[in-house]
């Protein structure tokens, strides 16, 4: 006789939970992958992050193109991301020996500024391959040459005709003449000026990366070494005559020109000092150094001193050559002094905005 199976005996009860586990745990996947996929379809479509996008470039290449003919004249292949462009400059130079790296101007593009030589080439890519036109900047010398040597010559010139050279002047009529103490105080004065400026050269100003073309320094060494010769003839000539409020205007313009030297030194050495401690986040702020208290009323203080220096050197002389010279001075500085000051402007817009460049109120 058969028995009807009891549903509460413990087998049947296995069987059933085992069967409602299997169905607990089938709901709850479809319920998981429901909700996966609504994330997935609100989300859109997924993006590759942007920090793969060089991912696989191990290495750059960079085309070299003369700006003028558009001509390609190298590849410079196997550039690592890390790479700056005077590594380029010198992997080019390797190519083309000729073209040393000083004289190699690239820009990015043919009208574009020439790239300094920090700029990283990964910050210049777009893809593996990039393009660089190339410039000529023709024969280069350092800065430091170019002051030294531009500095140099006046300090030379103005004792070779100090001391009188018998090629210069007529030996009897300067044996005649008496020297006036006026000469040997522009001597001292004249040489006090460039000796200043060779020793900031060497010792107080940082030059940053780059150089200048020779010919600009054959045109400053022209203009410095010519008008010192005009200048270093008329006041060492037998027949000089002093100046014409005599003991009273010297002293005067004397003392007015080494106020002047001393306050070009210290404001050089203030803007030394700001560029060596790296900081660059506001405008110089004068000390408790008086000639510093300039960078109250001008943005540009070395070049105030600089032209009081020529103005009481021509006072102190009375001489028509060291007035051109002052006067052209005076003249280029300005335009420097603008130059600086709009770039001042930029960069420390609130502590420059109510100063003038050079001279209060003018310029």
């Amino acid at each position: 006789m058969l028995r009807r199976q009891n549903p509460s005996t413990p087998g049947h009860r296995r069987s059933l939970a085992a069967d409602g586990g299997a169905l607990s745990m089938s709901h709850k996947d479809s319920r998981s992958f429901f909700t996966l996929s609504q994330l997935v379809l609100s989300a859109g479509q997924i993006k590759p992050s942007p920090a793969l996008k060089h991912s696989k470039i191990t290495y750059f290449e960079v085309e070299i193109v003369d700006v003028q003919s558009k001509k390609q004249i190298c590849i410079v292949d196997k550039v690592s991301p890390a790479s700056t462009l005077l590594d380029v400059k010198h992997k080019f130079h390797k190519t083309c020996p000729q073209w040393y790296p000083s004289r190699v101007g690239l820009q990015l593009e043919r009208n574009g500024p020439f790239l300094k030589d920090s700029v990283s080439i990964q910050s210049l890519a777009v893809s593996s391959i990039i393009t660089l036109y190339f410039t000529d900047l023709g024969q280069q010398v350092g800065w430091t040459t170019f002051f030294l040597t531009e500095y140099t010559g006046p300090l030379l010139i103005y004792l070779l005709f100090y001391i009188r050279l018998s090629t210069i002047y007529d030996q009897v009529e300067s044996r005649k003449n008496f020297r006036h103490p006026v000469v040997h105080l522009a001597c001292f004065c004249h040489c006090l000026h460039y000796i200043r400026h060779l020793l900031e050269t060497l010792f107080v100003h940082k030059f940053s990366e780059g150089h200048t073309p020779l010919k600009n320094m054959i045109k400053g060494c022209a203009f410095y070494w010519g008008f010192t010769s005009w200048i270093a003839y008329y006041i060492n000539h037998p027949r000089y005559t002093p100046p014409s409020f005599g003991h009273k205007q010297v002293s005067y313009a004397a003392l007015a020109f080494l106020m002047c030297e001393a306050g070009n030194h210290f404001i050089n050495v203030a803007l030394a000092h700001q560029t060596n401690s790296g900081n660059r986040t506001c405008f110089p702020s004068p000390t408790y150094n008086p000639f510093t208290w300039l960078f109250l009323l001008v943005s540009c203080p070395n070049y105030t001193y600089e032209a009081g220096s020529w103005i009481s050197f021509t006072v102190m002389t009375q001489t028509l050559p060291v007035g051109i010279f002052a006067f052209l001075m005076v003249i280029q500085m300005s335009l420097w002094a603008q130059k600086k000051h709009r770039l001042y402007l930029k960069r420390f817009y609130p502590e420059v905005r109510r100063k003038a460049a050079m001279i209060p109120i003018i310029f």
